[in-house]
C-alpha cells in the first residue's frame, strides 16, 4: 500500500506511474466499450404459445388479438405513405442513379404529388376509383413503379404487377384475367410486346399503354391501328395536374394489389391482397425486430428484388411508414455491389442466391486467397470462431478487433452501414448463415412465407442464432400443422402440413374459385403445401413438400414431373428423375438410358462400348444433355426449368430396388437418398 501511495502521489511521474495510469485507462476503456449481450424479447426455450385447435402464435404478443397495424393513422398503404411524408418532414424518399454518378432523390411530397397527378390522369381517361379498377405495371424497379402504385392507392384502384419472366402466354393471361385496360411500361420494348399481342387480338381489353421512358413515334402509329393509344407518362401526369381530383383513399379491407404467382402447374394465379394484408405483414416484421431494430427516418434500403413480388413490397412498406428512403439499383445485378457502396443502405432485403453474389467475392474465399501462410489461415479461422462465439452470446457488432483486421472489406462490400438483413423466398444454407452472422456484424433474420400470406408468415427472432429453422409465427398470424397421412406426417409427432390464418392471409385468387377452395379451407386456413415440424423450443422447421413442387434458390417454383414428362420423350431415355435443391439455383437429372437405343445412338457419334462404359463417357453425357435441352426448348420449358447437368445410370429404377412404388411411380425421397453422392458431385462440379 505504501508503494502504491508513493506512486500515485509522487510529484514527478515515474515509469511505474505511467504504466499504472495506462493500465487504468485501458480498463476504463474496456468497461465503457465492451459489448453488451442482447436480451431476447421472449424465452428462447419456449418461443411460441399454443392456442385452440393445435395452432401456435408468437410469444411477442399478449392475448389472442393479432396485429393489424402499428399506427392508427397508417392502416392502409396510402396512409402509410402519408405518415412517412409527415414524420420525415418531407425528406428524401426515392433514389436513382446512373453509372458512376451519385444518387438523386425525389422527396416524399414530390412522389405524393406525382401520384395524385398520375391518378387524376387515369381517372380523367375513364378509370373509376374502385377496387374493381385494375391497372397493370410492367416495369423494372424504379421510382416510377412506386409512383404508379401509389397513384392506384390514392384513388382506391388496384395495382397488378406484370413481369416478363412469366413468359408471353402468362402476360396475355394476366391482362385478360384482370380485365386490364391500362398498362404502365418502363421501356419501349415492353410496350412493343404488348402491342404485338394486340395485333394478334390476344388482349382485346387493353386500350392504353403509358411509357415511362422516351419512345419512337412509329410505335404510336403501330398501336393506333389496333385501337390502342400509347402515351408518355409525363403527358398523363400533366393531364392529371390540369384536372386534379381530391384523393379518394381506400379502406383497410379494400383490395390493394393482385400479385400473380408463376403458375408452375398451370395458368398464373392472381393472389388478391388487401391493404390490411400488406400493412399487417409489414407491422409484424417491425414488431418482431423491435427489441434490436426500430425503423428510422435515416434508414435506407436498396431495391433490387422484383417489385412484382411481395417480399420487396413489404420491406418498402416498412421504410415508407418510418419516413425512410429507398434507393433503386441501376437495373443490372452485376453492378449491385457498386450501387450498395454508393447508397450505403442500412436495410438489406435479399434472397440467398443474391446474398452469395454480393458477398462471395469479398468473403471467406477472397480472405483465404490472401491467407497464403499457415499463420494467416489460422488467424482467419480464429477470427471467425471468436465472432461466432460472440453471436452465440447475443453480441452483434462490427467494431471488434476482428472486424477491423479481417472483416472490414466484407462489410464495406454492402456499403458498410447495414443494420439488418432479412433473407427469404428460399432457404439459406446453415453454414452460410452462420458465417455471415459472424463476419457482417449486423442482425440477419430468415423469414418464411408465400404470396398468399402477403410475404412472411414466420421469422427468426433476435437472440436466436441457431440455424436450420424459419423461426416463429409473425404477430399478425397463427400457424398450425395438420396430418398428412399419405406421407406419414402426423401432428402427434409435431409434423404436418403448414397452415396459416391471420390478418395477412389473402382472400383468394382472382376469378378462380376452384383453386381458391384448394388453398383456403372453410375456416379460412391457408394450406401452404409445405411440411413443417415444430422443434422443442417452438420454432418451425420446413422438412418436406406435400406436392412435388419446390423452389430453387432464386425463388422460382419447379414442378419436376412436368419436366420429366418432357425429357422422357428422348429416344435415349428410359427413365428420368429431375432433382432440385432449394439451396441451389439450377436443376440436375438422373437418366436411365434405354439399353436398346443408346449403343446404336452412341455409335453414330463414333463411340462404342458396353452400357456401363457409355454411361461414363463424357461425350455421350453431353450429347444426351443437349438432346434433353432441345426437347425442353421445343416444349416451352423456361430456362430455369432446364437441367444443367446429368448423371447416366445403367440400372433401372424398379419396385425391387425400392425406387418405384407398386404403381410404378418414382419414390422421390428414396431416389434422392440413393443418388445422394452423384447429386452432390453434379452440383460440386458446377462451382
Amino acid at each position: 500500500m505504501k508503494w502504491l501511495f508513493e506512486v500515485l502521489f509522487s510529484p514527478l511521474p515515474t515509469p511505474a506511474t505511467v504504466v499504472l495510469f495506462g493500465l487504468g485507462a485501458l480498463a476504463l476503456l474496456y468497461l465503457n466499450t465492451r459489448p453488451k449481450p442482447l436480451r431476447p424479447a421472449v424465452d428462447l426455450n419456449r418461443q411460441t404459445v399454443g392456442i385452440a385447435g393445435g395452432a401456435r402464435r408468437s410469444g411477442l404478443l399478449e392475448g389472442d388479438d393479432l396485429l393489424s397495424y402499428l399506427h392508427e393513422d397508417a392502416r392502409t398503404l396510402y396512409e402509410v405513405f402519408q405518415r412517412g411524408l409527415h414524420v420525415s418532414g418531407n425528406g428524401p424518399c426515392l433514389g436513382f442513379r446512373k453509372a458512376g454518378r451519385p444518387y438523386q432523390w425525389l422527396r416524399y411530397k414530390q412522389v405524393s404529388d406525382r401520384a395524385e397527378y398520375l391518378g387524376s390522369g387515369l381517372l380523367h381517361r375513364g378509370h373509376k376509383p374502385s377496387p374493381d379498377s385494375y391497372v397493370g405495371i410492367f416495369a423494372q424497379n424504379r421510382p416510377e413503379w412506386i409512383i404508379s402504385e401509389l397513384a392506384c392507392y390514392t384513388y382506391s384502384m388496384v395495382a397488378v404487377p406484370l413481369y416478363d419472366t412469366l413468359g408471353p402466354e402468362a402476360l396475355v393471361f394476366i391482362i385478360n384475367r384482370a380485365n386490364i385496360s391500362t398498362v404502365l411500361c418502363d421501356k419501349q420494348d415492353k410496350a412493343e410486346t404488348l402491342v404485338a399481342n394486340c395485333e394478334k387480338d390476344l388482349t382485346p381489353m387493353l386500350k392504353t399503354i403509358i411509357i415511362m421512358d422516351p419512345f419512337d413515334a412509329a410505335l404510336t402509329e403501330r398501336a393506333s391501328k389496333t385501337g390502342v393509344e400509347v402515351l408518355p407518362l409525363k403527358d398523363v401526369e400533366a393531364l392529371g395536374k390540369d384536372n386534379l381530383q381530391k384523393p379518394i383513399p381506400p379502406k383497410p379491407e379494400d383490395l390493394s394489389i393482385v400479385c400473380f404467382t408463376s403458375g408452375t402447374t398451370g395458368d398464373p394465379k392472381g393472389a388478391m391482397l388487401s391493404h390490411e394484408n400488406v400493412v399487417a405483414d409489414a407491422a409484424s416484421f417491425v414488431k418482431s425486430f423491435e427489441s434490436v431494430y426500430t425503423p428510422l427516418t435515416t434508414d435506407v434500403s436498396i431495391s433490387f428484388l422484383p417489385l412484382a413480388h411481395m417480399f420487396e413490397r413489404v420491406v418498402q412498406t416498412v421504410l415508407y411508414g418510418a419516413g425512410g428512403r429507398v434507393g433503386f439499383f441501376q437495373g443490372d445485378v452485376r453492378l449491385l455491389v457498386d450501387d450498395m457502396k454508393t447508397l450505403r443502405p442500412t436495410v438489406f432485403p435479399v434472397v440467398p442466391r443474391l446474398l452469395n453474389l454480393c458477398t462471395h467475392t469479398h468473403t471467406k474465399p477472397k480472405v483465404q486467397s490472401g491467407a497464403q501462410t499457415p499463420f494467416r489461415k489460422w488467424l482467419l479461422n480464429f477470427a471467425i470462431e471468436r465472432k461466432h462465439a460472440e453471436v452465440k452470446r447475443g453480441i452483434i457488432r462490427n467494431d471488434s478487433i476482428w472486424d477491423r483486421l479481417i472483416f472490414r472489406k466484407v462489410q464495406e462490400s454492402l456499403g458498410g452501414c447495414v443494420r439488418v438483413i432479412v433473407t427469404g423466398a428460399a432457404p439459406i444454407s446453415p453454414s452460410v448463415l452462420t458465417f455471415l452472422r459472424a463476419c457482417l456484424g449486423c442482425q440477419i433474420f430468415e423469414a418464411y412465407g408465400q404470396t398468399e400470406c402477403t410475404a412472411g408468415s414466420t421469422i427468426s427472432l433476435p437472440g436466436d442464432w441457431t440455424t436450420g429453422h424459419v423461426g416463429i409465427p409473425v404477430p399478425c398470424n397463427v400457424v398450425k400443422l395438420v396430418d398428412v397421412e399419405e406421407m406419414n406426417y402426423f401432428t402427434s409427432n409435431n409434423e404436418g402440413e403448414v397452415c396459416i390464418k391471420g390478418k395477412n392471409v389473402f382472400s383468394g385468387y382472382l376469378r378462380d374459385p376452384e383453386r381458391t377452395s384448394e388453398a383456403l379451407d372453410k375456416d379460412g386456413w391457408l394450406h401452404t403445401g409445405d411440411i413443417g415440424k415444430w422443434l422443442p423450443n417452438g420454432v418451425l422447421k420446413i422438412i418436406d413438400r406435400k406436392k412435388n413442387i419446390f423452389k430453387l434458390a432464386q425463388g422460382e417454383y419447379i414442378a419436376p414431373e412436368k419436366i420429366e414428362n418432357v425429357y422422357i420423350r428422348s429416344a435415349t431415355a428410359a427413365q428420368v428423375f429431375v432433382h432440385g435443391d432449394s439451396l441451389q439455383s439450377c436443376l440436375v437429372a438422373i437418366i436411365v438410358p434405354d439399353p436398346e437405343v443408346l449403343p446404336a445412338w452412341a455409335e453414330k457419334l463414333g463411340v462404342k462400348g458396353s452400357l456401363q462404359e457409355l454411361c461414363k463417357n463424357q461425350q455421350i453425357k453431353k450429347a444426351v444433355l443437349s438432346d434433353l435441352v432441345k426437347l425442353g426448348r421445343e416444349a416451352g420449358l423456361k430456362s430455369f426449368e432446364q437441367v444443367k447437368d446429368l448423371h447416366l445410370h445403367p440400372e433401372p429404377f424398379t419396385i425391387e430396388n425400392g425406387l418405384l412404388t407398386p404403381t410404378l411411380k418414382a419414390k422421390r425421397s428414396e431416389l434422392i437418398q440413393f443418388f445422394k453422392d452423384q447429386i452432390t458431385s453434379l452440383y460440386a462440379n458446377m462451382q
